[in-house]
């Protein structure tokens, strides 16, 4: 599965797997700070696909947070659910112990 191209099944494969997932990141009240991009590169690294909790607002104010943080980690938003977004970023050097798509993919 490529991070640019993902099809309506990889999709809802994804989507399965996340909805088994708790949030490992939440942005605080700061917002998007060097330390939550850090955290959540760190939490991409080792588990691949993960959920991200964002802070209450709009409609557009939680889709500019998203986006600022898919851009910022270079990941791929696979879903935004209220306040919470879920993310998926390759590693081909993955711990499968801890990876996600390892451990529920299969």
């Amino acid at each position: 599965m490529s991070n640019k191209a993902i099809n309506n099944a990889e999709m809802k494969f994804l989507k399965g797997i996340g909805h088994r997932l708790n949030p490992v990141v939440m942005v605080g009240g700061h917002g998007v700070t060097d330390n939550v991009i850090e955290e959540i590169n760190r939490a991409l690294d080792d588990h691949e696909l993960i959920k991200v909790k964002i802070p209450a607002g709009s409609k557009d104010e939680r889709d500019a947070v998203n986006q600022a943080i898919s851009e910022a980690t270079g990941s791929t938003i696979i879903t935004s659910i209220g306040r919470i977004v879920l993310l998926l970023r390759h590693n081909p050097d993955a711990n499968p112990k801890l990876s996600n798509l390892a451990r529920f993919g299969g």
